[in-house]
């Protein structure tokens, strides 16, 4: 993995907000988010539903104007330009979206879809966006007869790869991956998530891989971030978070996730949260997760913790000490 202390990463994400207006305030869908990505580092996002994680994929890409903090893109901050000044830059960045059949016009070719970010772009004649489609339509593991035929023609599994070609037609610094697989049947997800890592070897692109799936992201990140309520709670390398989260949430988000050994499912300890995930309207005050986290003790429910980094980790909990000593949610919470 490249170093971001050494090169310039393909993206920084410096105290991101963005707050949806509301009759009765302001819904503080991302309140804060800061994260880096190196050139061929993949970032995993995870959190519930409703943590604002793909909220974080629509302002890297800017489909979302942020409310406040920055977005810089290879090197140049995007937050503030406007859609002419953004339109040369978004070669350098592209999103593959949740459902390929929404994001896939029905009226064009597979062949027509997959050359239109080149010629938007200027980057080839039609003689070298027709062999530039073949090259991509083989590289994404489709038959090339497929490229004259519409979205509606294919499988799911044949659109996401599709999605992916487009997404990769440019080269892009970096790939914005919105949960990419959860739109697709479980038999063709595995085929997807391989298909990713294998482009992003060979290529090299920076990716945020977006997802609630904690077998792929722990299959495909180098490093992972996990969200709560609009903010990052924990922020590790894959191997190290896995074997030994340190936050409460972190923790009951691991221990729900299924292993596919059915004695130890059945056997091991579960966090059990109470409690619904809290109105990003109206979030709690002190630390957003104390409403949930059995650990909770009064400063958590009064004064908000900072993202503190500890050796390789950032951590935002007052009960991890600062030699990484955590509490684990397990005996207080568990079935």
């Amino acid at each position: 993995m490249t170093g971001t202390d050494t090169v310039t990463p393909v993206l920084e994400v410096r105290d991101l907000q963005r707050h949806f207006p509301a009759p009765t305030g302001a819904v503080r869908a991302v309140d804060g988010v800061s994260l880096t990505i190196g050139p061929g580092e993949v970032v995993g996002l995870v959190g519930e539903s409703g943590s604002g994680k793909s909220t974080v994929g629509r302002c890297v890409v800017r489909l979302d104007q942020p409310t406040g903090g920055e977005v810089v893109i290879d090197g140049t901050d995007v937050t503030g330009l406007s859609p002419r000044r953004m339109r040369p830059l978004r070669k350098k960045v592209h999103l593959v979206f949740q459902d390929p059949s929404s994001s896939l016009n029905p009226r064009m070719t597979i062949r027509q879809i997959i050359a239109e970010p080149l010629r938007l772009h200027g980057l080839a004649t039609r003689a070298e966006a027709h062999r530039r489609v073949d090259e991509l339509l083989a590289q994404v593991g489709l038959r090339p007869e497929l490229a004259d035929r519409n979205p509606h023609q294919l499988s799911g599994g044949q659109r996401q790869r599709v999605s992916i070609a487009r997404a990769l037609a440019v080269e892009p610094a970096l790939l914005v991956a919105d949960e990419p697989t959860s739109a697709l049947d479980v038999s063709v997800q595995a085929s997807v998530l391989n298909l990713l890592a294998d482009l992003q070897r060979e290529k090299g692109f920076g990716c945020l891989f977006i997802t609630h799936d904690l077998a792929a992201v722990e299959y495909l990140a180098d490093r992972i971030a996990v969200m709560y309520l609009g903010r990052i709670v924990e922020q590790a390398p894959a191997v190290e978070l896995f074997a030994d989260p340190k936050h409460p949430y972190t923790q009951a988000l691991l221990s729900a996730a299924p292993v596919p050994d059915p004695e130890e499912q059945r056997d091991r300890d579960r966090i059990v949260l109470t409690g619904d995930l809290p109105s990003p309207l109206d979030p709690p005050t002190g630390c957003h997760f104390h409403t949930r986290c059995p650990l909770a003790t009064d400063r958590c429910r009064t004064e908000a913790p900072q993202l503190r980094t500890l050796a390789a980790r950032q951590v935002a909990c007052h009960l991890v000490a600062e030699d990484g000593t955590a509490p684990d949610a397990r005996q207080a919470a568990t079935v």
